[in-house]
């Protein structure tokens, strides 16, 4: 007789067959996956939105995702540059997207940190730029770090976080960021003299106007109140040198397509109408046959036409001069100096850095 295999018993995985059902839940190798309900869906990216809006430096760190993937990391990022002055809660929720499909890049944990700082969400910013600092031993978001530690309100480890940084090998807008961070973190801690000299930097002078000068003299005429003294005069510098960047020499023009954002409600679902085939003259989709240049047969002489080798300029022999080009001299190709996209360097360089305020409110 044929032997049957043995059933498993009850306590046992594995598939039982068409036994007697068992009672109470399935085994694990049954039961499906659980998808997490909470989670929120990722934001609407516009069609207008491409990769080639995001800057080409960011671009190059999702080169280690797939193709479709990193096109889509590279749509929210720059959605997340396009709406970080004016919406910070849906940038943030671009942000969250893009870490979701490629958490573990630098680019993206520095996005989600510094559009968690704006959205006052200081425990995740800590842990994002804290993050990117380690993989990238950068300091570009060191003024951030010290912020978000005043944030939760933590002055002391914000004075810690500088602790070996050479303050001198930092750019010029995050060294005076910095200061302006570090200064109020000694008002927190009721260090006012310790805060004033915090700000007393080379940068502190109104003889050279940075994009972070109005900012760093207000901060230097605060404190200087607080100190009983006046500080009309550093109010007076700040609205000097705003008035300077704005109208400084030559325009900046930055061009911004008007782009409409759609939300959940208002996305067009609706599918593009079929494109209608319009065969041209001729009956083929290349044209007609009298259109076409008809190939030479055996013992046939070539026609030459405009555009053929005889009008192309040959190269130059010894002792000739070169073709003079048709279009003349021109200036070798200069990339524009507009404005940096998303995803440089660094972030806070700025003028759009704006510490918490300087009384000591934290949270």
């Amino acid at each position: 007789m044929e032997s049957r295999r043995p059933r498993p018993k009850a306590d046992k995985e594995g598939p039982s067959g068409r036994g007697i059902r068992q009672e109470g839940d399935r085994p694990v190798w049954q039961q499906r996956v659980e998808r997490v309900k909470d989670v929120e869906k990722s934001p609407l990216v516009p069609s207008e939105i491409t990769p080639e809006d995001l800057d080409m430096g960011a671009r190059v760190q999702l080169k280690t995702l797939t193709a479709e993937n990193a096109e889509m990391v590279a749509r929210h990022l720059a959605m997340v540059s396009l709406l970080i002055d004016s919406d910070a809660e849906l940038a943030h929720k671009h942000a969250l997207a893009a870490s979701r499909r490629a958490g573990r890049l630098a680019i993206v944990h520095e996005t989600l940190g510094i559009t968690a700082y704006k959205t006052s969400d200081f425990a995740l910013a800590l842990r994002e730029l804290l993050t990117h600092r380690r993989l990238t031993a950068s300091n570009d978001q060191l003024p951030l770090i010290v912020d978000s530690e005043r944030g939760m309100g933590r002055p002391q480890r914000a004075l810690e976080a500088v602790v070996g940084v050479d303050r001198s090998k930092l750019a010029v807008g995050i060294r005076i960021n910095l200061a302006i961070a570090l200064s109020g973190a000694r008002l927190d801690l009721g260090q006012v003299k310790e805060a004033k000299q915090e700000l007393e930097i080379a940068e502190l002078t109104p003889k050279t106007v940075y994009p972070q000068s109005p900012l760093l003299f207000r901060s230097y005429a605060e404190v200087l109140r607080e100190l009983g003294q006046d500080g009309s005069e550093w109010e007076a510098l700040a609205d000097r040198a705003d008035h300077a960047l704005a109208n400084q020499d030559g325009e900046l023009f930055e061009l911004v397509e008007e782009i409409h954002i759609p939300t959940s409600e208002e996305f067009d679902r609706t599918k593009k109408p079929d494109r209608k085939f319009t065969p041209r003259e001729g009956g083929r989709t290349g044209g007609s046959d009298r259109e076409r240049p008809r190939t030479p047969r055996d013992g046939e002489k070539r026609e030459r036409t405009a555009g053929t080798d005889r009008d192309r300029p040959r190269p130059a022999r010894d002792g000739e001069r070169k073709f003079p080009s048709r279009d003349g001299d021109k200036k070798p190709w200069v990339k524009d100096g507009g404005q940096k996209k998303f995803g440089g360097r660094s972030q806070t360089s700025g003028k759009d850095f704006k510490p918490r305020g300087n009384r000591g409110k934290t949270g």
